[in-house]
C-alpha cells in the first residue's frame, strides 16, 4: 500500500512510520505545519507543532530512508481547532482540542489530501488497536492502558478508520522508546508532548480572555443564590474547577467550593459543594459509530468522559437521535462540550469502541 506517515517529530510517530516501512509499504513522511507563527508555540521538545519538531521529523525520515514533506495546514487548524476551542468556551462548554484535531485535521483534511494524491492510508503514532474485517473497522483500546488514545480517536467515522493505520496499538511506550533507540532515531528519549500546543505558556484563561475579552458576571452559590463575588467571564471556568474561583470567604462548612454550572447568557457561574458534581445521567448528541453500527436498544457498556480515566459501567441507548447514558456508578464533574465514549468491555482483545457523542447535558 501507499502510506502517508504523519510525523509529528516525536518518538511515537517515528516508530510508527518505521514499522510501516518494515511491513513493506511505500511510505512517505509528512509533517503538518499548524501555526502561521511556529516560533510562538511551545518549544523545548514539549509540543507537536514547533520548528524544532519539524526538524526532528525530517531527521527521522532521513534515517528511515523515506521521502519527507512539510504541509501547511495552519489556516485550517486555526479555523477548525483554535476557533472551535474559543467558541466552545465562550458558550460555557469544555472542548477537547485533541479530539477536534484528530477529527478535523489528521483524519479529514490530511486524509482528504492523501487520498487525492493516491495514498491508501494515513499512518500515525496513536496508541489504539485497529482492525478492518470485511470492510468493517473495529477500534479498540491499546495494549498500553496508560497511553491508550482510543478516546481521542473515537470521533472518527468508519470511512476514516478504513484509511487509518495505528502500528503502535499492541505496544507499550517503554518498548517503543527502546525500539527507537535500536533504530538510531534521535527522538528515542524525547519527552512526550503535554498540554495544548497552541497555548504556549499553558495559561488557558489568559489565552481565552485575549480572544474573547472580558464578560463580567456573578459568582453565585448554587443552593442559596447568594452572590459570592464577580468574575471576568465564564470562559475562565470549567465544571468541577476548584482553584482560582476568586472567592474570598470560605464556605460555611469550611469545605471547598467547586464550579457546578456555567450560564454564558447571564454570565453566571454557579458554585457549590462536591456533592453537586455527582452525575448519574448523560445526554449527548452528534453520535458517531466507528464500526457503522448504532446502538440497537439499551446496551450495557463502559462510558468514558475524559481522555484518561473517569470511566463507569453504564447502559446507553439512542432516543430521538440523542445518546442517553445511564451510569451505574456516578461520575463527578462531567462538563457539556466533552465527549462521552462508549466501550464494550473485552479484557483479551482490548475494549471495543461502540461510539462517541458530544455531551449536551447531565443530571
Amino acid at each position: 500500500m501507499r502510506v502517508l506517515a504523519a510525523m509529528s517529530g516525536g518518538v511515537d510517530s517515528a516508530v510508527a512510520a518505521a514499522r510501516a516501512v518494515d511491513a513493506g509499504h511505500d511510505v512517505v513522511g509528512v509533517h503538518l505545519a499548524l501555526s502561521a507563527k511556529p516560533g510562538t508555540l511551545r518549544t523545548g521538545a514539549r509540543g507537536c507543532c514547533t520548528i524544532e519538531d519539524a526538524h526532528d521529523a525530517r531527521r527521522a525520515a532521513d534515517i528511515l530512508g523515506i521521502p519527507f514533506y512539510v504541509w501547511d495546514f495552519a489556516e485550517r487548524f486555526t479555523e477548525e481547532v483554535v476557533e472551535t476551542f474559543v467558541g466552545e468556551y465562550a458558550a460555557g462548554r469544555t472542548p477537547n482540542p485533541c479530539v477536534t484535531c484528530n477529527e478535523k485535521i489528521k483524519f479529514e483534511a490530511l486524509l482528504e489530501k492523501a487520498v487525492a494524491l493516491g495514498f491508501d492510508a494515513v499512518c500515525t503514532g496513536h496508541y489504539a488497536r485497529l482492525s478492518v474485517v470485511d470492510g468493517v473497522p473495529e477500534l479498540r483500546r491499546s495494549a498500553d492502558a496508560g497511553k491508550d488514545q482510543s478516546y481521542v480517536l473515537a470521533s472518527l467515522t468508519p470511512d476514516q478508520l478504513r484509511h487509518a493505520m495505528f502500528p503502535l496499538g499492541d505496544s507499550v511506550k517503554s518498548d517503543v522508546r527502546a525500539e527507537a533507540a535500536e533504530r538510531g532515531l534521535p527522538v528515542a528519549t524525547k519527552p512526550d508532548s503535554h498540554d495544548i500546543c497552541f497555548i504556549p505558556d499553558g495559561d488557558t484563561k489568559a489565552f481565552l480572555e485575549k480572544r474573547i475579552g472580558q464578560r463580567p458576571g456573578d459568582l453565585v452559590d448554587a443552593e442559596t443564590g447568594a452572590v459570592l463575588g464577580r468574575h471576568t467571564g465564564v470562559h475562565g471556568f470549567t465544571i468541577g474547577q476548584r482553584k482560582g474561583l476568586g472567592i474570598d470567604a470560605p464556605a460555611p462548612d469550611g469545605k471547598p467550593r467547586y464550579v457546578l454550572a456555567l450560564e454564558p447568557v447571564s454570565g453566571t457561574v454557579k458554585v457549590g459543594s462536591a456533592r453537586g458534581l455527582v452525575v448519574n445521567r448523560i445526554e449527548a448528541d452528534r453520535p458517531i459509530w466507528p464500526s457503522d453500527t448504532p446502538l440497537d436498544g439499551p446496551t450495557e457498556c463502559v462510558a468514558q468522559v475524559r481522555a484518561h480515566g473517569s470511566t463507569a459501567p453504564a447502559v446507553a441507548e439512542v432516543v430521538d437521535g440523542r445518546v442517553i447514558v445511564q451510569l451505574r456508578e456516578p461520575l463527578r464533574g462531567v462538563a457539556p462540550g466533552q465527549v462521552v465514549v462508549l466501550y464494550r468491555p473485552d479484557a483479551d482483545a482490548g475494549d471495543l469502541v461502540l461510539g462517541s457523542a458530544k455531551i449536551a447535558a447531565t443530571a
